[in-house]
């Protein structure tokens, strides 16, 4: 049975995208097929970390929710980013949404079918034969990212260790235990190296009542890296990467 899983933030910058696409690979490398699909209609970005640019993109999320294409028509295959990294069965398709201007706006304006957006959900899983289907959200809460919450076994909240950032944590996780999401993960990220890392986390988990699966610090060498391909296949070494590893590993528990 496949695994629907969501990341989600309150607020953007928390490095959402960043951590799905890094997430997603660490399981697809274990041997699974995985899908990603970028519901982050306003703001898509998650395809330049797996090297995909708007001329690749002649399909898109878009074109499948204005009716135009079927979803698996706008799934690429990037499962050549994990290069000799993976086994046999590993696999990795990417649904992106579009980053054309008119696009954009079109969507924001016209919105689109909620209930259309999970058959394709759905689809995915059936026609790929998916282990698990990442769901890169919009930050905050709206009728599809509720939809998307629904739809999910697992919700792996990103957040930082920011007051603005626990204020609307707490109203998401409030959501979400509304909603009887199956499982509820929370990840902070971009934790000053300063901090107790084990006092951090036990305050979290404090707060919400909802286990931490990974500190991610503040580091230069992922802002050097700039988004330029996925961080935890160039650097596997790397504190930032096993931390990931890790939260993979929670999520596939």
């Amino acid at each position: 049975m496949a695994k629907i899983v969501s990341i989600h933030s309150y607020r953007g910058g928390t490095g959402k995208s960043n951590s799905t696409a890094n997430i997603a690979t660490a399981i697809a490398r274990k041997g699974n097929r995985v899908g990603i699909v970028d519901t982050d209609l306003p703001s898509p970005g998650i395809h330049i970390l797996f090297g995909w640019d708007e001329k690749r993109m002649k399909l898109t999320l878009n074109e499948f929710l204005w009716g135009r294409c079927a979803i698996t028509d706008a799934a690429y295959d990037v499962t050549s980013v994990l290069k000799n990294q993976a086994n046999s069965r590993s696999s990795i398709y990417l649904v992106p949404s579009s980053v054309k201007l008119n696009d954009i706006s079109r969507i924001l304006r016209e919105r689109f079918d909620v209930e259309l957006l999970l058959k394709g959900f759905k689809d995915l899983i059936k026609n790929l034969k998916l282990d698990y289907l990442f769901i890169d959200t919009h930050p905050g809460l709206n009728q599809e990212t509720l939809i998307s919450l629904t739809t999910s076994d697992i919700v792996l909240l990103v957040l930082r260790p920011d007051q603005q950032d626990f204020q609307g944590t707490a109203v998401t996780v409030d959501v979400a235990r509304k909603l009887r999401v199956p499982k509820l993960l929370l990840m902070v990220n971009k934790a000053l190296k300063e901090y107790d890392f084990e006092d951090l986390q036990k305050k979290v988990e404090h707060i919400y009542q909802t286990p931490v699966v990974g500190i991610i610090p503040e580091s230069e060498d992922l802002l050097r890296f700039a988004s330029n391909g996925i961080f935890c296949l160039n650097y596997p070494n790397h504190p930032i990467s096993q931390t990931l590893e890790k939260v993979a590993k929670k999520i596939m528990a």
